[in-house]
């Protein structure tokens, strides 16, 4: 085992529930685990790797915890039936990930608090990676995690056997957060990827055993967006060229698509009817997904039909986002022109997107407008902090100053 961030989400689970059941204290495991991979991190490129990594970080966890207790013994914080094991065949109950997902899930937390504790808790985010999520402060969010982590060690629910509408209810919450999951895992905020496909692929993976619940337990969201997920992963692969630098869709080699995980998508989506609300979104972006999916080549795209959902999800979400995508699909199918009329205005409504100005950029460009893309290009160059989206920002900008403007 290594420290990259999937070994990180394959053991983090595992040892903070072992810690949790040991110490029965959620904040002092999380904290004792964390500086445990600090820890390793520092030494073990120096010393070498142990032979059971997962049994080192464990033993520096337990230790740390147990000098954290004798110092701060105000800390500790009874966690019930979370440190029991769970019964036998109650298959959500026996992965860890997925037990502290429902715990985050907790009724009384705001829906702002459950992801961010989830996504610390259960997948290992960094604070700092969970504030950049949010776009908020890191502060703002690690106070927002310590009064949620009280708030949960002091009233915890049992979860080893809830009731169906508890059950229900819990499901829900933690759809939503598997989707924001998934989505950090394709919009990182910072660093040099341009696809955390490890990150993305854990929120599949959550949604999947999510699915093994009763039928009548499993919220409608979950289907519609496990479509979603799996025809937008599936493309993970043709996303970045081989130095690891971005690859527009209308670029990509479609033959290194998933072909098994798109099938599966698009069997779940053809089971699914118009709905409302969330279940509803999440069906219209998978039908989207499903229209690049399935176009054996970029020239074979029904652009109107992608622009005509992008439409009804603008309607129903009311989204600047959704209305950017809109724009993208719009210029493909009515020209540059239309594109560029639906962006009015979205520069206020996201003020520190990048992808507003490298979007306006682009279709400036189609449009004939070199001064004014060369402008917009380095906007969206001032706002952008992912390296990988920097240097094909860069890229493109050194194209849009080579185009000869019009007579």
């Amino acid at each position: 085992m290594t420290l990259d961030p999937e070994a990180w989400r394959r053991e983090w689970g595992r040892l903070l529930v072992l810690l949790t059941r040991r110490h029965r204290d959620v904040d002092l495991a999380e904290e004792a685990l964390a500086e445990a991979y600090a820890a390793a991190a520092e030494r073990w490129p120096v010393d070498g790797e142990p032979t059971n990594p997962a049994a080192w970080l464990f033993t520096a966890a337990n230790r740390r915890a147990i000098d954290l207790r004798r110092r701060e013994s105000t800390r500790r914080a009874a966690l019930g039936r979370l440190a029991e094991p769970p019964p036998t065949g109650s298959e959500q109950a026996q992965d860890p990930e997925l037990r502290l997902l429902l715990l985050a899930c907790q009724p009384g937390l705001s829906p702002h608090a459950q992801a961010s504790l989830a996504l610390r808790l259960a997948l290992g985010l960094p604070t700092s990676s969970i504030a950049r999520l949010f776009l908020e402060q890191e502060a703002t969010t690690a106070a927002r995690l310590t009064r949620a982590k009280r708030r949960l060690a002091a009233g915890l629910p049992d979860l080893d056997e809830p009731d169906r509408v508890e059950l229900r209810r819990r499901a829900g919450l933690a759809v939503e957060v598997l989707h924001l999951t998934f989505t950090a895992g394709y919009a990182p905020a910072d660093g040099d990827l341009v696809v955390r496909a490890d990150l993305a692929g854990e929120a599949i993976r959550l949604a999947r055993l999510l699915a093994r619940l009763p039928r009548a337990d499993r919220p409608e969201t979950l289907q519609p967006l496990l479509a979603l997920m799996l025809l937008q992963h599936s493309r993970r692969d043709a996303r970045t060229d081989p130095e690891g630098r971005l690859v527009l869709l209308e670029d990509q080699d479609r033959g290194r698509w998933r072909q098994d995980e798109i099938d599966e998508g698009l069997r779940l989506l053809a089971d699914l009817a118009p709905s409302t609300g969330r279940a509803e979104e999440f069906r219209l972006q998978a039908l989207i997904a499903s229209e690049h999916a399935s176009a054996p080549h970029p020239d074979a795209t029904d652009w109107p039909g992608i622009a005509r959902h992008y439409a009804h999800l603008e309607a129903l979400t009311r989204s600047p986002v959704v209305r950017l995508n809109r724009a993208v699909a719009v210029a493909w199918a009515d020209g540059a022109g239309a594109g560029l009329a639906l962006l009015e205005g979205l520069e206020a409504a996201l003020p520190t997107s990048h992808r507003v100005p490298a979007v306006r950029a682009e279709l400036l460009i189609r449009a004939g407008r070199r001064d004014d893309a060369v402008e917009a290009y380095r906007r969206a160059i001032d706002l952008c902090g992912n390296e990988a989206e920097l240097r094909h920002l860069r890229a493109r900008l050194k194209h849009a100053e080579r185009v000869r403007p019009p007579a």
